[in-house]
């Protein structure tokens, strides 16, 4: 069961600070196993949100709403993505109120740090399904990550561009803790293998105009400009790279995967096609277990195809499945974090397992060019780095 929850205001306690003490009272026996996700379900990066909503709808469907052989009620909570304090009020009333078993989702990283005190408090399991900054996961000994970290995937493009001769790259990403991430593991890992950045920008989180950034790059003429920016933002980036010229002054485009996310890569048209990225998730990958995702999630959600996040909630439910069926669904608390503690799975992307002493996503990462198949864009996968840690901690 699947049950979309009005945001109320909480009890006048919890308003200014966490509750003391902060714990879900006892769960009846017998009892609907709550998850409270909070996603951005508007504003600027709501399509975080519909994508892992659509996952975690889809993956109660073919999991009958039953985890360790008990029903399953998902709790979702509209945070809008921009205001951490939000996010915070929202994670205590569903641990006070509604006695979640797990909190879940997290599209952003401060919204994801805003939580982290209340999950350590309540000792309540918190998986984030999204935020992709290396340190979340160190916040609170109750954080699991499902998604992937900014430091995992972007390393593999780095190497991937020294090995195509490219020595002259700058960087351009969005300045907020992810954005930094990348920027500082580009730079590291392509001076190493003797490549310089002549040219370092970052553009800010909310209402960006890229052109200004865009047009220093060209003047500035590197072999290759890296970037990364939040899902949702690549088709402006795209439209002002073409705008600006940059392909025709021989500036190649490489990037980490949220710049040619797959939910808004046909929108981008010609100007994304050859742009080299490198990630954990395609739409397009060849496996048996992707190409049945795609259908069914294609078939739910006409006019979606699914991106990285949605992959992110559906391996976060699967993660959770995995926890409660270890404790026979009755796992909570310290007991449930512990049973999600080195699971492994074939997951939609691939092999993943969330290792039992960091706590974080361990999984495949590929580097993918855009291609037109079928009248179609997709992120066409021809190189890959088997089980990729986060080397950003």
């Amino acid at each position: 069961m699947f049950r979309s929850v009005p945001r109320r205001a909480l009890l006048a306690a919890g308003a200014t600070g966490l509750v003391a003490p902060l714990a879900a009272p006892a769960i009846a026996q017998g009892a609907a196993i709550r998850i409270g996700l909070i996603l951005p379900m508007t504003g600027p990066f709501a399509s975080t949100g519909r994508q892992i909503d659509a996952a975690v709808k889809l993956y109660l469907r073919q999991n009958g709403d039953a985890l360790g052989g008990r029903r399953v009620e998902v709790l979702l909570r509209d945070d809008t993505g921009t205001a951490p304090e939000v996010t915070r009020r929202l994670a205590q009333e569903l641990v006070v109120r509604e006695r979640v078993r797990a909190l879940a989702g997290f599209g952003l990283t401060p919204l994801a740090f805003a939580a982290a005190p209340v999950a350590t408090e309540a000792k309540v399991p918190m998986v984030v399904m999204a935020a992709a900054t290396s340190v979340i996961v160190q916040r609170s000994p109750f954080i699991l990550r499902t998604s992937f970290t900014l430091p995992q995937v972007t390393a593999p493009i780095a190497e991937w561009a020294l090995k195509e001769g490219i020595r002259s790259a700058a960087t351009l990403v969005t300045d907020f803790a992810p954005g930094l991430d990348a920027e500082r593991v580009f730079k590291e890992r392509f001076a190493a293998g003797g490549g310089q950045v002549p040219l370092e920008l970052r553009t800010p989180l909310r209402n960006p105009d890229y052109a200004p950034f865009l047009q220093r790059v060209r003047d500035t003429k590197p072999q290759a400009l890296f970037i990364f920016v939040p899902s949702g933002e690549g088709a402006a980036v795209m439209k002002q790279f073409a705008e600006r010229g940059l392909a025709e002054a021989g500036i190649r485009l490489i990037g980490t995967g949220d710049v040619v996310d797959d939910d808004i890569l046909n929108d981008m048209g010609r100007p994304a096609l050859g742009a080299v990225t490198s990630h954990h998730y395609s739409a397009a990958h060849d496996s048996a277990e992707n190409k049945a995702y795609v259908a069914a999630f294609t078939a739910a959600n006409p006019g979606m195809r699914p991106n990285f996040m949605s992959v992110g909630g559906w391996d976060g439910m699967q993660l959770i499945a995995e926890g409660l069926k270890s404790t026979n669904g009755a796992g909570e608390g310290e007991a449930l974090l512990n049973a999600m503690k080195g699971k492994s799975w074939t997951s939609p992307r691939g092999p993943v397992t969330v290792d039992a002493n960091t706590r974080d996503i361990v999984q495949d990462v590929y580097i993918r060019r855009v291609e037109e198949r079928g009248g179609q864009l997709w992120n066409i996968e021809f190189d890959r780095l088997q089980a990729v840690r986060d080397p950003g901690t």
